[in-house]
């Protein structure tokens, strides 16, 4: 259950997760936080009655957030008056992250390679898990005719992409229910038999096949492949690799067949160059 905070009244929420009694927990640090969150998610500036009805503070709260955010760099005004997006200071934020991660460079040329198998129109993508988001960390598509406009810091839904779906599969039982139990919470009663065996179909590919296919799932005009990466005993969180593009360009035979097996072998090759082992390129 996720961690909340009573923004009504000031103090924290008693329930089966709540913070009562956490004194290490800082609480004006998490308003902040669900203040950007709301600019992330939204991708659009928005004004501060706005961020008081999406985050459930008090006006003189978001004021005093804004205020705060935008003096240190990590909100900027609007065009419009009154309102505001995301600064530079988080952005700045997510690349000293990615500079961090130097395995995210060590990955790209593995991605140049399959991308360049894979043809124009084609991306290959790596994602770490935000909420019930995928939040690409690096990606790779060939120059030519481009129908999927995605780059570094794009948002996908965890629930509906092949990437996800991959993700949610390499991690451990317990996570992975604590992750179904938030999508069946976002998606709802009524929706979710419709949903729910649609994940755990792809869960069963990957334990299966070791990718999962999602034809049409995130967008009708979109077919992928993904792979979990995830890598025990090190540092590496859980990430998922996906291969994917314009429908018309990757057929299910195509996917199943040819990409899919490709991201597999590949996902091979880096893990085991993770943990020290020759990795030795198998025939395909």
């Amino acid at each position: 259950m996720k961690k909340r905070v009573n923004h009504k009244s000031g103090g924290l929420q008693v329930g089966e997760d709540s913070l009562a009694g956490d004194r290490q927990f800082a609480v004006a640090l998490h308003r902040g936080l669900e203040v950007l969150h709301c600019l992330v998610s939204s991708g659009d500036a928005l004004d501060e009655r706005e961020l008081v009805r999406r985050t459930g503070l008090t006006k003189p709260v978001v004021s005093r957030l804004v205020h705060t955010l935008v003096n240190q760099g990590y909100m900027d005004g609007g065009e419009a008056e009154g309102t505001y997006r995301l600064g530079l200071g988080v952005l700045g934020l997510g690349y000293e992250c990615l500079a961090g991660q130097g395995l995210v460079g060590a990955l790209q040329p593995f991605m140049d390679e399959l991308a360049a198998y894979a043809g124009e129109g084609i991306m290959v993508a790596l994602g770490q898990q935000d909420n019930l988001s995928m939040v690409y960390l690096a990606c790779t598509q060939n120059a030519g005719f481009i129908t999927v406009q995605m780059k570094v810091g794009s948002r996908i839904s965890l629930a509906r992409s092949s990437m996800g779906r991959a993700l949610l599969a390499g991690l451990s039982a317990t996570d992975r229910a604590a992750l179904f139990a938030q999508i069946r919470t976002k998606v709802g009663e009524e929706q979710w038999p419709a949903v729910g065996p649609s994940i755990q179909q792809s869960v069963d590919e990957v334990r299966r096949q070791g990718f999962c296919s999602v034809l049409g799932g995130w967008r009708p005009d979109v077919h992928a492949v993904a792979v979990p990466f995830h890598v025990p005993e090190t540092d590496i969180p859980p990430l998922a690799f996906s291969c994917g593009g314009p429908a018309y360009l990757l057929p299910r035979q195509r996917l199943e067949a040819d990409l899919g097996p490709r991201l597999v072998e590949m996902v091979r090759r880096i893990t085991a160059l993770c943990v020290g082992r020759s990795a030795p390129v198998a025939a395909i």
